[in-house]
C-alpha cells in the first residue's frame, strides 16, 4: 500500500526555518570574529597587509579576513553542524569544536609551509571569539528551541510500534523527554486494539492504538504521523524493518529503532556490524567508577570550596533557626549509605522538636509514593524551615557528610532505614555508590517525583555515571534550588 504525504511535513518545515536561523547566526558570528579579530589587530579594517616570507608579495587582511570566514563557514558545513540529527545535542557541539579546530590547524599548515606571516594577534583573537560565539549561539538557539518543545511546538507526530508493554516504554519515554521534540500521534500493537480498548493511558494521555504493525503504512495515513519509532516485536523482523525503509522513504517519513534497553548513557554504547547487521554493544555499567578516588577527591574539594562560599549564609540560617522556634540548630537523621552503612545526615533543623513523634499520626495523610513519606503542608515544618526547604538550604550541613567521607556531591537520594527494609533487590543497586547532595532526582522533580520515576533516575545515575554529568548536574541544581516546584 502507498501513501502520498505533503512535500514537507511539520517537522521538516521547522527544522528548515531552524536551520535557516543556525546558518544566519554562524555568518554572524564567524564575520564579526574575523573583523573584531583584524580591528583588534590592526586598529582599522583595511590598513594591514598579509605578506609572503622573504617576497615583497601582500594582500590585504581584508581579503584574508573575508576566505578565512568562507573557509570556516565551509569546515562548519562539512561537518555537518546544523544537521537535524545532531541540534540540540552534545554532538552539535562537539562538531562545531572539531570544524573550528580543524580549520585553524590547516591555516597553520599551509601558513608553514607557504612561509606566510599571519599574526598572531589576529589568531588569538579570532580563534576565542568565534568558537565562543558559535557556541553561545547554538546554546541560545537551543534554548529556544527547548522552550518551543515545551510548549508544545516544534514537535514530530510519532507512530509507536511494537509489542504492548515495549510500545508503552517507548511512548513513555517520548512523553516524560518532551524536550526531544516527539509527541506520540499513535500506537500500533501486535494485537491492535483489544476488548474495545482503543486507548493507552501514557503519562495521563489517552494516546489512540490506531492498528496492528502490519498496518503501519495505513496507520501513518490515519495519524499524520512524519516519523514512525519501532520497538519489540515479533512480526518486524529484520528483512520486513528493510522493506518498511523503503516504503517510508517514498513517504519522507523518519524511522527510529530502538535495541529495547533503557537508561543507557551514550558512552557506554558501540555500534559494530557483524556481516552487514548492526549490533549494539553495551558497556557494563559505571558504578565501580563512581566510587573511584578521582570522584572522592572531587567531592572533598568541592565541599571544602563550598563549605567556605557559603558560610555566611549558614550563619545567618542557623541563626534563624536557633531564634525561630525551641531546639537544636542540627538535625542528625539516620540514613544509609554505601553498602548499607548507616550514617549520621546533617541538616538545619526545620521541624519542630517533637516532629518525629507525630509521624505515626500523619501517615494516612502520606502523599508520597512507595516507602517515601512526604506532605505539602506538613504541620510539623517551623515557618524558618519552610523558608530553608523552599530554597534547600536546610541541605547545606550535608557538605560535611561530604568532607567526612559518607556521601557525595552528587549521587543518589539518601534513604531512610525504613525505606530500605522496603526495597526489592533492583533498588538495593542506589546502594553501590555513596548518596548525594543532589542528583538528577533533584534536578527533575524533587518531591513532585513518584517512587518509580525516582527510583528510575537514582539507577540511570549509578549506572551510568561520569563526572561531565556530575558536572551538568551540579550546574543544574542551581536552577533547581531557586524553583519552588516539588520543594516540600
Amino acid at each position: 500500500m502507498r501513501t502520498t504525504a505533503p512535500a514537507r511535513s511539520v517537522r521538516q518545515r521547522w527544522q528548515a526555518r531552524l536551520g535557516s536561523r543556525l546558518l544566519l547566526t554562524d555568518v554572524a558570528v564567524v564575520l564579526g570574529a574575523v573583523g573584531l579579530a583584524q580591528f583588534a589587530r590592526f586598529g582599522a579594517i583595511s590598513d594591514a597587509d598579509l605578506s609572503r616570507i622573504g617576497t615583497s608579495r601582500s594582500v590585504s587582511y581584508t581579503i584574508v579576513s573575508a576566505l578565512f570566514a568562507a573557509l570556516w563557514l565551509g569546515f562548519l558545513s562539512l561537518q555537518n553542524s546544523r544537521s537535524a540529527r545532531v541540534v540540540g545535542g552534545i554532538e552539535e557541539y562537539r562538531r562545531i569544536v572539531s570544524a573550528t579546530l580543524q580549520m585553524f590547524g590547516l591555516i597553520a599548515i599551509v601558513s608553514l609551509i607557504a612561509k606566510v606571516d599571519i599574526a598572531r594577534g589576529y589568531l588569538a583573537v579570532a580563534l576565542p571569539v568565534g568558537l565562543a560565539g558559535l557556541l553561545l549561539g547554538r546554546g541560545l538557539w537551543r534554548r529556544h528551541a527547548v522552550e518551543q518543545r515545551t510548549n508544545g511546538a516544534y514537535q514530530a507526530p510519532v507512530l509507536v510500534v511494537g509489542g504492548e508493554s515495549a510500545a508503552r516504554a517507548m511512548a513513555a519515554a517520548f512523553a516524560r523527554d518532551r524536550r526531544a521534540g516527539y509527541r506520540v500521534v499513535g500506537l500500533c500493537t501486535p494485537a491492535g486494539a483489544v476488548d474495545g480498548e482503543e486507548h493507552m493511558d501514557i503519562a495521563g494521555d489517552q494516546v489512540p492504538i490506531v492498528g496492528t504493525d502490519t498496518s503501519i503504512l495505513a496507520a501513518i495515513e490515519q495519524t499524520g504521523a512524519d516519523t514512525v519509532a519501532v520497538t519489540a516485536t515479533d512480526y518486524l523482523n529484520p528483512s520486513r524493518i528493510r522493506q518498511l525503509v523503503w516504503d517510508l522513504e517514498s513517504l519522507g517519513v523518519d524511522l527510529i529503532v530502538t535495541p529495547g534497553v533503557e537508561d543507557v548513557a551514550l558512552q557506554r554504547l558501540a555500534s559494530r556490524p557483524v556481516d552487514g547487521t548492526p549490533m549494539l554493544h553495551l558497556e557494563k555499567p559505571q558504578y565501580s567508577r563512581a566510587t573511584s578516588f578521582s570522584k572522592t577527591a572531587f567531592d572533598f574539594c568541592f565541599a571544602v570550596a563550598a563549605l567556605i562560599a557559603v558560610a555566611p549564609v549558614m550563619l545567618v540560617a542557623a541563626i534563624a533557626v536557633k531564634l525561630g522556634s525551641r531546639g537544636p540548630i542540627f538535625y542528625r537523621s539516620e540514613r544509609i549509605g554505601l553498602d548499607g552503612k548507616p550514617f549520621k545526615m546533617i541538616k538545619f533543623r526545620s521541624m519542630y522538636e517533637d516532629a518525629d513523634r507525630h509521624l505515626s499520626a500523619l501517615l494516612n495523610q502520606n502523599e508520597g509514593a512507595g516507602p517515601l513519606f512526604k506532605m505539602r503542608n506538613d504541620p510539623r515544618i517551623t515557618p524558618v524551615g519552610r523558608i530553608l526547604r523552599r530554597y534547600s538550604l536546610d541541605e547545606l550541613p550535608q557538605f560535611l557528610n561530604v568532607v567526612r567521607g559518607e556521601m557525595s556531591v552528587v549521587g543518589p537520594r539518601p534513604p531512610l532505614r525504613r525505606e530500605v527494609e522496603a526495597y526489592s533487590g533492583l533498588v538495593r543497586r542506589r546502594m553501590l555508590v555513596k548518596p548525594g547532595l543532589t542528583g538528577l532526582w533533584q534536578i527533575s522533580g524533587r518531591s513532585d517525583l513518584d517512587w518509580d520515576e525516582s527510583v528510575r533516575l537514582d539507577l540511570s545515575y549509578v549506572e551510568n555515571w561520569s563526572m561531565l554529568q556530575d558536572l551538568v548536574i551540579i550546574k543544574k541544581t542551581l536552577g533547581a534550588v531557586t524553583r519552588p516546584a516539588g520543594a516540600y
